[in-house]
Parts: structure tokens; C-alpha cells; sequence
């Protein structure tokens, strides 16, 4: 009779040391927010998750991220409660949950950081945006610049980008130049190039360091995957441009060295590999990794995580570098360029097969709506599982339906690499 340490080995991923760390990180962002909001020590912008906070963090600013947000209510598995608000207030339910479960829980009063001593989300001084996620993100801040009656501003990045000219490079970054002035009446402070280089510096330092920790699991056995890294990601995508990001990656990395020395496995066992393009399924993370667990299988890389690369970012050119790095997104992209850097990747990552979850109400990060996924197939000959959900949404995903396909493609899998 196998021991209840065995069956939990079996059915769990292995824990990353790490999380103290990491929690303790993260807190510290929350508390500094929290005291700039409610003392008004400091001035707090709003900012996008790949949006110019380098900026923003150089002219003093605590930053706050509604995606963040967004992403902790899926986690909590509360935004289906709050997605009928802002519905009713003239949000269709087809766009991003994120927004929809956002704005529905301003409107009724909630949210997580509650827990971290928040009254409700901090108010904000001024709103900054950037397009490249996708257009949604401009009616989303616009709709807290009315509540608060503050300024918002915003860089608009072309979509769909199969070659990053220096006309669309020089385009973008006068609209960065352009942000300055704006921010500079708000902040109290006149714009100093050189705080700008050092934040560009460290966030892209933080970067680097964030592709070095990405880059671990081409190891086989990996000693990180997928859900561990969409958890982790957290500094990188607040913190990006500040001390913080780069002192906690730094952490990680070690660890993750020293699981490669004695060889252990972020899922005991592993035997396959995927890929898995589009966004997590943040009400459903801890079950899926440990349903993946129980396969032997383990998620090595993903679109979503590698999404937060900027080591393009260079303090000598910190404005150029920054229009350039936002506009190498992998979401602003051409579906050519999207086609070549997957195949890329599996290639990289040694993939048994690939992932796509299309999410209901995120267009721009499901990439299998136009026929790419068999363009990839035909190129590579990798297999791949096509299953229907939502990044915050749980009424669009049938788990039920989904497990049976992902045992299913594993089990074919097993066939074919036997």
C-alpha cells in the first residue's frame, strides 16, 4: 500500500522553495501601494500590464495594474460573481473578463486586496495605457479616469506588426516622449533622463533575469512549469523596473540551478512535454497542474509567460529601446512572425505537443482562430489539443470535456513517442 507521501508525490507538483520569497515580494509591493494610497505619501498611477512603467516607477510613482487584478479575482474563482455587474452597467459579456470581472467588482465594492488591508483598489492620480494586449484596455482605464476624475493617457501601438520598421519604432516612441508632459503636471516632478535609464536599466536587468528562469525548463527533467511560472511571474510584471523584480529572480534562478544539480523534477516522473499557447485558466490552475501531474506531464513553456521578455530595454537608448521591446510583443505580431517563433520554441523546449486554449473573450491571445495551429502542424509535425475556455470566466469552460481531451491527446501522445 503506497504511503499518503507517495500518493501526494503522485498527484502534486513539486513545491518551489521559492514561494516564501516570493509572497514575502510581493506583500511588500501591496503594503507600498497601500501606504501611498492611503497617506498620500507618494502619487499612484494606473498603468498597463505592458505598458510604460519604467516611466511612470522613474518619475516616483507607486504603480497599480488592473490586469494584476483581473487575474487575482480568476484566481479566487470570484469572477463570475462579479462579471453580471458590469454587464448590467453596459458591458457585453464577450469582452474581456478581465475588465468585466474588474469593473463588476469596483462597482460592488470588492476585491481581494481587501485581505491585504485595502479598503478598495487605490485611487488613482493619473491612468497611462498602452494598446499592444489589445483595444479594450483604453475603454477600461477610460472608464476609472470619469469615476476619478483624473487624467489618462495613452501610447497606440499597431497591431499585427510583420516587420518592425523604423517608421512604426520611431512612431512609438514620440508617443512615449508625448506621455511626458502629462505625467510630469500630475507627478509634482520634472522628467530626469537619467532616473529613466536607470528604471530602464533594472527593468532590464529583471527581464533578463526572467528569461534565465523561463529558459530552465528546457532542462529535461524541467525543474519549473507552466503554473509555476504564472504564478512567479508576479514581480515581473509589477515590479518591472525597480530593485525588487531583480533581487527575487536572482532567488528563483539559484533554485532552480540546484534542482537541475540533483535532478528534480517539477512533476515526478516527467515523460512529455507540451507547449501551451494562449492565457491560463486562473480559476482553474492548481487543478489542472495537478491533473498534469498525474500524467506525467509537464508544461514547459508558454506563450503567456514568455510575454514579459523585455531584454531589448536599454538604459543608452531608453526611449527607442522601449518602443522597440513593447512592439516585439509576441501579441502585436503578424501571424507569420507568430508561426516562426512558436516553432521555434517547441523546437527549443523539446515539445512532445502543443496546447491552444482558446478563451472566449480574449481574441488577441488565442492564436488558433485563423488556421496557425495546422500552418505549425504541417511545419513541424508537432500534435496539438485545441480546448475552449476563458482566462477568468469559468461559465465557458467545460472541465468535464476538457480533462477527457487532455487525456486523451496524452495518451496519443504516449503512443506516438512509443
Amino acid at each position: 500500500m503506497m504511503t499518503e507521501s507517495v500518493i501526494k508525490e503522485k498527484t502534486e507538483p513539486v513545491k518551489l522553495e521559492s514561494a516564501a520569497e516570493l509572497r514575502k515580494t510581493m506583500d511588500g509591493y501591496f503594503t507600498r501601494l497601500r501606504e501611498s494610497a492611503e497617506t498620500r505619501s507618494r502619487k499612484v498611477a494606473w498603468c498597463t500590464s505592458v505598458g510604460p512603467a519604467e516611466l511612470l516607477y522613474s518619475m516616483g510613482f507607486e504603480v497599480y495594474f488592473p490586469e494584476n487584478h483581473g487575474a487575482m479575482l480568476g484566481a479566487a474563482k470570484n469572477a463570475d460573481k462579479y462579471i453580471p455587474s458590469a454587464v448590467a452597467h453596459g458591458y457585453s459579456p464577450d469582452i474581456c473578463s478581465y475588465l468585466t470581472s474588474d469593473i463588476g467588482s469596483f462597482l460592488q465594492n470588492e476585491t481581494p486586496l481587501q485581505k491585504s488591508g485595502f479598503k478598495s483598489v487605490p485611487a488613482p492620480d493619473i491612468l497611462v495605457y498602452n494598446t499592444n494586449q489589445c483595444r479594450e484596455v483604453a475603454d477600461w482605464f477610460g472608464f476609472y479616469a470619469k469615476h476619478f476624475n483624473v487624467p489618462i493617457l495613452g501610447i497606440h501601438t499597431p497591431l499585427s506588426i510583420p516587420e518592425l520598421t523604423p517608421e512604426i519604432i520611431r512612431s512609438v516612441t514620440d508617443q512615449y516622449k508625448n506621455l511626458i508632459p502629462g505625467i510630469e503636471r500630475v507627478a509634482g516632478v520634472k522628467f530626469d533622463i537619467d532616473r529613466f535609464r536607470e528604471t530602464v536599466g533594472l527593468s532590464h536587468d529583471g527581464c533578463v533575469l526572467w528569461r534565465q528562469v523561463l529558459e530552465k525548463a528546457k532542462h529535461i527533467p524541467s525543474p519549473i512549469n507552466f503554473f509555476d511560472s504564472a504564478i512567479h511571474m508576479g514581480p515581473i510584471v509589477v515590479m518591472r523596473g525597480t530593485t525588487y523584480a531583480v533581487d527575487y529572480y536572482k532567488i528563483l534562478l539559484a533554485e532552480l540551478d540546484k534542482r537541475i544539480k540533483e535532478n528534480v523534477s517539477a512533476v515526478p516522473g516527467e515523460k512529455y512535454r507540451i507547449y501551451w499557447d494562449g492565457m491560463p485558466l486562473w480559476y482553474k490552475l492548481s487543478s489542472m497542474a495537478k491533473l498534469f501531474v498525474k500524467l506525467e506531464t509537464c508544461i514547459v513553456a508558454s506563450t503567456y509567460c514568455n510575454s514579459w521578455v523585455f531584454d531589448d530595454l536599454d538604459p543608452a537608448n531608453p526611449f527607442e529601446s522601449s518602443a522597440l521591446a513593447y512592439c516585439k510583443l509576441f501579441i502585436v505580431r503578424s501571424d507569420e512572425v507568430k508561426e516562426n517563433v512558436l516553432e521555434n520554441l517547441l523546437g527549443e523546449f523539446s515539445a512532445d505537443g502543443i496546447i491552444f486554449h482558446e478563451s472566449k473573450t480574449c481574441a488577441r491571445n488565442s492564436n488558433n482562430r485563423y488556421g496557425l495551429q495546422n500552418r505549425l502542424f504541417k511545419k513541424t509535425g508537432i500534435p496539438y489539443l485545441e480546448i475552449n475556455g476563458d482566462l477568468n470566466d469559468p461559465r465557458c469552460f467545460s472541465e468535464e470535456q476538457s480533462i477527457i481531451a487532455i487525456e486523451t491527446f496524452i495518451s496519443q501522445l504516449a503512443g506516438k513517442i512509443k
